[in-house]
């Protein structure tokens, strides 16, 4: 199975068929789901899969405020984020736990080089390649256009040089870690858009995921100058011979860790820049609102004044045409 390591096999349907292949039933069913996204007869139903339902839109001053009531239909959203569930956490018992790499760190670099890959990491490595491959024809056929290609290119040259880099130079260990990370940072993200799009005011997601994008470049990057700087260096098998995979020089390790700090700082500097103009928007839409508001308040004010002044009274006085109040007029005594 793709998850864990299968010693023998399990009756079809059995309770321990179904422990031990549970992730990759779900992963099946999430696979299916997100199929279904992409044509618009299945569409509406998959949506009931991923969004919130029930949702009610209520006047406001400043727009629409939408609301949510709870119904029957909350059972299937609760069903796929708890398939999602699973399948994270038997990626992460796999990877972070029983391989021990995290309890135990040396493993990321002790035996390098790692030249011989069980079939589920190299076939998880094969499928990342593939993904991010066949995403640059995608951009001609979905007619992208040219003023976003770059950035599309940037995107995807990213994972490309990483993903390989891992795979070519035997670091499949410290990648699969890396990766993990970059993939949670990178699925919390796309859940805060799927929020915003369903009401622009869901805004509490994206500053969940600023947090977690941070933590990420810096465990990154520990975790990088740990193994690469320091691990093995430290390892007795420091040659260069590619035929047995073994990279592990000098010039090998510092090349690696500059390009690991270039393209976390890179990151970093996008992510600043991202948020600087997010908040300047914010702060601008506020500053309009208020001059908006004052504008307003302003021509109502003057109104006002101009409705007083037609129907001849101010400040409860009666006013003459020509402005002046009438002088009371005397009475003569009988």
């Amino acid at each position: 199975m793709a998850f864990r390591r299968r010693t023998k096999s399990y009756p079809l349907f059995s309770q321990e068929f179904f422990i031990h292949n549970h992730a990759d039933i779900c992963f099946c069913l999430l696979v299916c789901v997100l199929i279904a996204l992409m044509f618009e007869v299945t569409a509406k139903t998959a949506f009931l899969f991923i969004l919130p339902q029930y949702n009610i839109s209520v006047p406001a001053p400043d727009g629409e405020l939408v609301y949510y009531r709870y119904g029957i239909k909350d059972l299937v959203t609760i069903l796929f984020y708890i398939i999602i569930a699973l399948i994270l956490h038997a990626v992460v018992q796999e990877y972070a736990l029983d391989e021990g790499y995290l309890s135990n760190p040396k493993s990321l670099w002790e035996n390098y080089p790692h030249a011989y890959l069980p079939f589920q990491v190299k076939f998880f490595y094969l499928c990342q390649l593939a993904y991010w491959l066949h995403a640059l024809p995608e951009l001609y056929f979905q007619k992208v256009r040219k003023e976003e290609i770059p950035r599309h290119l940037q995107y995807i040259s990213l994972y490309l040089v990483h993903i390989a880099g891992a795979y070519l130079l035997n670091l499949t260990r410290l990648g699969l870690i890396l990766l993990l990370l970059q993939n949670v940072a990178e699925f919390l993200f796309h859940v805060a858009r799927l929020f915003y799009f369903t009401d622009e005011n869901n805004q509490k997601l994206f500053n969940a995921w600023a947090a977690v994008f941070v933590l990420t470049r810096l465990f990154t990057l520990t975790l990088s100058v740990l193994t690469i700087g320091f691990g093995l260096a430290r390892v007795e098998n420091n040659s260069f011979d590619p035929e047995k995979g073994n990279f592990n020089t000098l010039l090998f390790r510092l090349s690696v860790l500059f390009l690991m700090c270039l393209s976390q700082a890179w990151m970093m500097w996008r992510f600043i820049h991202f948020q600087l103009r997010r908040w300047r928007e914010y702060w601008n839409e506020q500053a309009a609102r208020k001059r908006a508001t004052v504008a307003a308040a302003a021509v109502s004010k003057h109104q006002s004044k101009l409705i007083k002044r037609d129907t001849g009274f101010e400040n409860g006085v009666v006013k003459a045409e020509n402005g002046t109040s009438p002088r009371p007029k005397k009475l003569k005594s009988p």
